[in-house]
């Protein structure tokens, strides 16, 4: 399945999608399909014009950000969290060593703050090698880095190195989870990723408590055209889309409860 969901997405994403539909218009001219040949051109048009050129990208990320609200305030008390892994860039430390994180660093910096302002707390680090070559370390490596450097003590950290899915995120916690007794732990992964997140953890049976964090809109974008930035729109379409795509097929296949998992 892994192997299966990784080559779909090099077709499925919004530029993948308009370059195929391009290559299709070419052959179908070649053989004289002409009508064909204009559809799949205008569809590749289309495509590229609300990848690049609108904010329906960053307004369906929006929504998939509102979907579990950001809690007011701090927790009174905190024993544990689980961090999915994602916001390292696992190819360039495992050459070069030392702590490069990406767009999703959110995720550990949010760990972070809680745990120096929750000392007992306990860190599950979820995060595998997630590349089709499977030569990188996983986040849950590089993360001991991260933590070490902050001054929080490996005897805190609980790492969970095989998992290379949202799903096997899931599964290979539960029995660390199970094994020391933790449970109702604090789930921290980026806003628009908490309901794929969630509902895979409601269907193992894990109670968590959902505290997003990455966000990557300002929660007032409204469907319209935008010429200012196409590589940001397209990378939050791409986003969007995607995650749309794992809620989808997670629904299809039984591992999560609903399509659009809510509070």
């Amino acid at each position: 399945m892994f192997l299966v969901s990784k080559l779909f997405w090099m077709f499925a994403q919004p530029l993948s999608l308009a370059f195929f539909s391009t290559l299709a218009a070419v052959l179908a001219l070649l053989f004289g399909l002409r009508r064909l040949s204009f559809g799949m051109s205008v569809a590749a048009g289309l495509i590229l014009f609300v990848t690049l050129y609108t904010t329906a990208g960053s307004y369906v990320l929006q929504g998939l950000e509102a979907r579990f609200p950001k809690p007011v305030g701090d927790p009174q008390e905190l024993a544990c969290m689980i961090v999915l892994g994602g916001a390292f860039e696992t190819e360039v430390t495992t050459a070069r060593g030392g702590i490069e994180m990406n767009q999703s660093a959110d995720r550990f910096v949010e760990a972070l703050r809680l745990a120096r302002l929750y000392p007992q707390a306990v860190i599950l680090v979820s995060g595998g090698d997630g590349s089709l070559s499977g030569a990188y370390e996983g986040d849950a490596v590089a993360s001991a880095r991260f933590f070490e450097a902050f001054g929080i003590g490996p005897e805190r950290l609980l790492r969970e190195t095989a998992s290379r899915t949202t799903s096997e995120n899931v599964d290979n916690s539960r029995a660390i989870l199970s094994e020391r007794g933790l449970d109702h732990c604090l789930l921290v992964t980026s806003a628009f990723h908490m309901p794929r997140a969630v509902g895979l953890f409601r269907t193992a049976g894990i109670a968590v408590t959902p505290w997003p964090t990455d966000y990557r809109t300002s929660g007032r974008v409204t469907l319209g055209l935008d010429f200012t930035q196409p590589t940001l729109n397209a990378q939050q379409t791409a986003t969007a889309v995607r995650e749309w795509i794992g809620l989808t097929a997670y629904a299809l296949t039984g591992r999560i409860p609903t399509l659009y998992p809510a509070p």
